[in-house]
């Protein structure tokens, strides 16, 4: 089965985005179907099939999924994987293309990267502000609404690729404009705590 060029297309952007939230499950996921032969990976992902990738990168999932169902340690994880999931994101955009499409390569790399970089702020963002409420519900809640929309996300980019580039124009839409309100709500506590204790103030002459 040979992609054409919206199909590879959807992919990268696919791996790029679903990588700025569940890195773990990006290489899994990818790396099982392809194994199991439910789709054909270019040969810059092949690597991902292979049973020590698909063993290590099911551990890291294993861990992943727990930490981020966890109030405090969710954000943690999202600080130390800042430095993890937009390379990765933009690598595996890039590995679609392969280096022998040198521009193709290079654009998927730029879209994967920035998507990723969207997707895991917004993550980070939404997170952070569910934490300053004390009840773990709502953070168990967005933590599995990511758990699903990784693969769902996956899966529409191999199977309708104009639909899943439309997704994702959504998704980023949305997740900008969650960000910038959700920034805001934090800048404004953090202002409100710092009056609350007096912290910034000038001293007294």
């Amino acid at each position: 089965m040979n992609l054409d060029t919206t199909q590879l297309v959807a992919v990268a952007a696919a791996l790029g985005w679903a990588s700025g939230l569940r890195l773990y499950a990006v290489l899994f996921l990818t790396g099982l179907a392809g194994f199991l032969g439910w789709v054909p990976l270019p040969p810059g992902l092949q690597l991902l099939q292979s049973p020590w990738m698909l063993g290590a990168s099911g551990v890291m999932l294993f861990i992943e999924f727990f930490a981020d169902k966890i109030p405090g340690l969710d954000t943690l994880w999202d600080g130390v994987h800042t430095l993890l999931r937009i390379p990765a994101g933009a690598a595996l955009a890039a590995a679609v293309f392969g280096i022998d499409q040198g521009s193709w390569a290079a654009g998927a790399a730029l879209l994967g990267g920035t998507l990723a970089a969207t997707s895991h702020v917004a993550k980070a963002t939404t997170r952070a502000a569910v934490n300053t409420s004390p009840e773990p519900f709502s953070n168990i809640a967005l933590s599995l609404a990511g758990d699903a929309a990784v693969p769902g996300m996956l899966w529409l980019s191999w199977v309708h690729p104009v639909a899943a580039l439309i997704a994702l124009g959504v998704a980023v839409l949305a997740m900008v404009i969650t960000t910038v309100l959700l920034m805001k709500f934090l800048r404004g506590l953090l202002a409100r705590l710092r009056g609350s204790t007096g912290f910034g103030r000038n001293s007294p002459a």
